[in-house]
């Protein structure tokens, strides 16, 4: 026979509690558009010869803790220009700021920048994709549909980046 004393009703003995993680909680307060600039060079100059485009995007990220108690603003920067291939001139320039508002608790300190980092975004840029999407179209241009972000290796090479700028300086934190 065991040692353990027998459970109610024959059932198996419960196991000791573990110890549990916080429970994170997110909900998005406010999306908004902070600045747009669509600049349609193409119609303003015209461009001579075949049109074909090579289009470059860069995107930025930044998170910083707003006044009310755990309310972070993360901003996505996106440009987006489009050149032609054989002469490299411009066609179209476009440029956004999209910001997402959270309410986030339950996250340690050492994982918030990541996290306001990678997953915030990751929450809005569905919005944002749309929104240029629709920019484009309406600017003259067939849609823009942007490919899907890897936040992660955005997020990692950027921190590979400072610290071959900065060897010595400490991870990037988030303003207060």
């Amino acid at each position: 026979m065991t040692d353990m004393p027998d459970a109610p009703n024959g059932a198996a003995p419960a196991p000791a509690a573990a110890p549990t993680a916080p429970k994170v909680t997110q909900r998005i307060l406010a999306q908004y558009i902070r600045d747009l600039s669509f600049e349609n060079v193409l119609a303003r100059k015209g461009v001579s010869g075949e049109v074909s485009p090579e289009i470059a995007v860069q995107v930025s990220l930044d998170g910083r803790k707003r006044g009310g108690d755990n309310q972070y603003e993360v901003t996505t920067k996106l440009t987006a220009t489009s050149k032609t291939k054989s002469t490299g001139d411009v066609l179209f320039m476009l440029e956004i700021e999209y910001v997402g508002v959270f309410h986030i608790e339950g996250v340690p300190e050492a994982q918030l920048h990541p996290y306001l980092l990678i997953e915030c975004p990751r929450i809005t840029f569905p919005f944002l994709r749309r929104i240029v999407s629709d920019v484009t179209r309406d600017g003259g241009f067939p849609p823009l549909n942007l490919e899907m972000i890897d936040f992660v290796a955005l997020y990692r090479n950027e921190l590979s980046r400072r610290a071959q700028t900065q060897p010595a300086a400490a991870a990037p934190r988030l303003d207060a």
